[in-house]
């Protein structure tokens, strides 16, 4: 079984729990500007190849939760489909 598969059941009960504030909340939400200068220098010394390994784990960990939080807004413009306001 594939990993958005194992992560759609895992979000099952979240998914059923949604509202339409929730759901546009979700699609609404972006990454604050600090955090994203940080992560700006991550990535450019990403594709330097001068991460030290904390910054490498910190850099996969973003990437990581930006995957998680695309598939949450994916699950909510579904819900929002399934469920105009």
């Amino acid at each position: 079984m594939s990993t958005v598969s194992y992560l759609d059941r895992f979000f099952e009960p979240i998914i059923e729990a949604f509202t339409p504030a929730l759901a546009h909340k979700l699609i609404d939400f972006r990454v604050d500007p600090k955090i994203q200068a940080h992560i700006g220098v991550l990535r450019r010394k990403a594709n330097e190849g001068t991460l030290t390994p904390e910054e490498d784990a910190e850099y996969k960990d973003f990437v990581e939760a930006v995957d998680v939080m695309s598939i949450m807004q994916s699950k909510a413009r579904q819900f929002l489909a399934k469920n105009p306001v």
